[in-house]
């Protein structure tokens, strides 16, 4: 099973998700862990290649954006209540810079 490895503050953010979003975002991060698909989720490349959006409903919608390409962990890039159809552009260039520095930190090692 592969790590989890949480990029900026989206450990955080989905620490402030209620109890059930909490719960269903756990269960889909550990199906992701074990190389499975999550129940609903969407190809991200506005993020970058390889990257996917997992989509959590609880009455209320939640995000999690991720990449799982890499052998040693499944990275998330950023955690989110979506309160509109269309994903924020803030929240599509926070996980973008995310996911550039991540890239750019795995050229160098």
């Amino acid at each position: 099973m592969k790590p989890v490895i949480w990029l900026g503050d989206s450990r955080a953010c989905v620490k402030d998700f209620p109890e059930e979003g909490r719960h269903e975002a756990g269960y889909e991060l550990e199906k992701i862990q074990d190389g499975r698909e999550p129940s609903d989720w969407k190809p991200m490349p506005s993020v970058g290649l390889g990257v996917k959006e997992v989509r959590v409903w609880t009455g209320d919608a939640f995000r999690l954006i991720y990449l799982a390409k890499f052998a040693e962990a499944v990275y998330v890039l950023h955690a989110f209540q979506k309160k509109s159809e269309k994903t924020a552009q803030g929240d599509i260039e926070l996980a973008r810079r995310r996911f550039r520095a991540l890239i750019e930190e795995r050229r160098r090692r």
